[in-house]
């Protein structure tokens, strides 16, 4: 990239964590367990990212406060206690994370999970300290909006030319591009090259260390 890079902010799952199988599979159990029309993996796949109000709405349009209550509890029992596909770091993350941050670059978190949930990632993956801060689902609009992205940059007082947004759902690179934000997508979460690059970003990779080479390290 010719424009020189303060902040890089990361997506969690899908981008840096593995964990788009245990996603469907707790999010599929929670659906049944409520006594609603299970969506399909696809389906499920497509919404990973947003906060859980929207995605609700699209997974199981028209049902009431109970029952989501109900599949909220279920999801988060099943994701948590119950549901147990493995949830690695993708190959590199740790590495391309500890890198850029040798180099002064400022890291962040903007993320579809709740605070609870990236606090309990943070502890499991012992990466909280090379993050300066995050922003959660429920601390902010839910993607696409990029009032995540807003509150980030404005917190570490970074122009949104010289901050990169990572992630691997059109979600991620909608919100970007909603304030004209630099965005590298990657492949090896939810979403394709094609569907990527639909949002213009400044490149599409296949594995987190390729970041290192875009951004010029």
């Amino acid at each position: 990239m010719s424009q020189a890079v303060d902040l890089v902010i990361f997506d969690w799952d899908g981008t840096l964590m593995d964990s788009v199988g245990r996603i469907v599979s707790a999010m599929r159990s929670a659906a049944q367990l409520a006594g609603l029309m299970v969506p399909t993996e696809h389906q499920v796949k497509q919404i990973i990212g947003l906060s859980l109000d929207p995605v609700f709405d699209i997974l199981f349009p028209g049902i009431t406060t109970a029952q989501r209550q109900s599949v909220f509890e279920h999801y988060r029992d099943q994701y948590v206690l119950h549901d147990h596909t493995p949830t690695p770091l993708f190959s590199g993350a740790e590495q391309v994370i500890q890198q850029l941050h040798r180099d002064g670059v400022l890291l962040a978190v903007a993320t579809g999970k709740a605070r609870k949930g990236l606090e309990r990632m943070f502890d499991e993956t012992g990466l909280r300290s090379y993050f300066h801060t995050s922003r959660c689902a429920d601390e902010a609009q839910s993607k696409p909006s990029p009032d995540m992205l807003q509150q980030i940059i404005a917190e570490l007082g970074i122009d949104t030319e010289r901050a990169v947004m990572v992630g691997d759902t059109i979600h991620d690179m909608k919100m970007a591009q909603a304030i004209a934000m630099p965005r590298v997508g990657v492949t090896h979460g939810v979403h394709g090259v094609a569907e990527l690059s639909a949002y213009q970003p400044k490149a599409v990779i296949d594995s987190l260390p390729e970041l290192l080479t875009v951004l010029g390290r």
